[in-house]
């Protein structure tokens, strides 16, 4: 049976008259009044007898229209973190942290971290350039980690005309990579419907194997990115074009956190230090400012200028990468180092001395060795040379990133 009204408009209809006046007046006298303020003024300016819903069908905004696609990978990189009971009641709370090409909705890099933090977003930010190349942008929230989001303003600072950017951004700025910030969910919204598969997908597959702990999440992740990104993923719409690739060096891509503190500091990130008693050809480093460069790794680099001082040994598998303090940019040139000099009237192993003071004599620790001979060693087992992470070179278009 079929009702007779079936395929009729409704008696209660407005006329399609009346209906387009009042959309004109609600559009043009009445912009940006709530339903029942507008419903009032037509009825009273304008003698029209209407219900709110009709007034709030009439002001209803069309539909959001979704920003088109990147035209070639590469071109833009959407990241994020999601909070979420990964593993249920079987293991401890974890945060996915992840990246997803916009060109061609490639999962990138997955990661599980206890929290969101710096040394989860280096990691993705390591495996992403390292195995994929550098994207001409990223996309990202506002989180204090990637951008400046207070409000203070160092004198250096308002000198300069900008805030100095934080650990990433810095790393970001040295790498060409421009860092877009979203001020609400919905415009990332494709890493968002991201995590929306990977919370139903991602979830039942780690509950189908049991995996009950964080390190056992991490090893299934390859397994499961490459399922993903045969299902999901679609070819951008300009192909990418070939091109040379080069390599960036570990100063540049894998340090997350810098700071700059006097060669003498014994401990300028929480770490036992190392003290430099001088270097090539009898040059001092006391007193020079120097650049320390904190590793995924743990191991902590000193930089007095463009070569690599020494090095101090990562702490263990279980280092976690924090910002130590805020960096310096741009950072203020060093001084030359002061040739050193030894009194010849001195007995041998007397401390070196400096200009026209006197350095403090520093005691050895056990079985340490001149820094020059340190980075002597350095040098001969490859320890400070270039790390090969695969780029693209001279990109100027989007399509020759990634």
């Amino acid at each position: 049976m079929l009702h007779r009204g079936r395929g009729r408009p409704s008696p209660r209809r407005l006329d399609e008259d009346l209906r387009q006046r009042i959309s004109a007046l609600i559009i043009t006298a009445y912009p940006g009044l709530n339903d029942v303020h507008p419903t009032e003024k037509l009825q009273e300016e304008h003698h029209l007898t209407i219900s709110r819903a009709s007034v709030r069908a009439r002001r209803r905004s069309p539909p959001g229209i979704r920003r088109p696609r990147e035209a070639a990978a590469g071109g833009l990189v959407q990241v994020d973190g999601s909070p979420y009971e990964w593993l249920a009641a079987r293991g401890p709370a974890m945060t996915l942290l992840g990246a997803i090409d916009d060109a061609s909705s490639l999962l990138l890099a997955p990661h599980f971290r206890p929290t969101e933090g710096l040394h989860g977003y280096a990691v993705v930010f390591a495996q992403v350039f390292g195995e994929y190349g550098l994207p001409l942008a990223i996309y990202g929230d506002r989180l204090n980690i990637l951008v400046r989001n207070d409000r203070h303003w160092s004198l250096e600072e308002e000198l300069h005309g900008a805030q100095h950017p934080t650990h990433l951004g810095r790393l970001l700025q040295e790498l060409g990579i421009g860092y877009i910030q979203a001020h609400s969910p919905q415009a990332k919204g494709r890493v968002e419907r991201l995590w929306q598969i990977l919370q139903d997908r991602l979830a039942s597959e780690l509950r189908l194997r049991r995996i009950a702990t964080l390190e056992a999440a991490n090893a299934y992740l390859p397994t499961f990115l490459a399922d993903y990104n045969r299902r999901f993923t679609c070819p951008p719409i300009r192909p990418p074009s070939g091109g040379g690739r080069r390599g960036i060096s570990t100063a540049s891509s894998a340090v997350a956190t810098r700071a700059e503190s006097p060669a003498t500091t014994p401990s300028a990130s929480g770490r036992a230090g190392c003290r430099s008693r001088g270097g090539p050809a009898g040059h001092s480093y006391a007193g020079c400012r120097v650049e320390l460069r904190e590793l995924l790794d743990g191991r902590l680099l000193v930089f007095p200028q463009d070569c690599c001082l020494a090095t101090l040994p990562s702490p263990g598998p279980a280092f976690v990468l924090r910002p130590r303090s805020a960096p310096r940019w741009p950072a203020p040139p060093s001084r030359a180092p002061r040739r050193a000099h030894r009194d010849r009237s001195a007995p041998p192993g007397a401390p070196i001395r400096t200009g026209a003071g006197a350095a403090p004599d520093y005691p050895d620790h056990g079985d340490s060795e001149p820094t020059y001979r340190v980075l002597a060693e350095m040098k001969a087992t490859g320890d400070v040379s270039p790390r090969p992470l695969l780029t693209t070179s001279g990109a100027t278009s989007r399509d020759q990133r990634l």
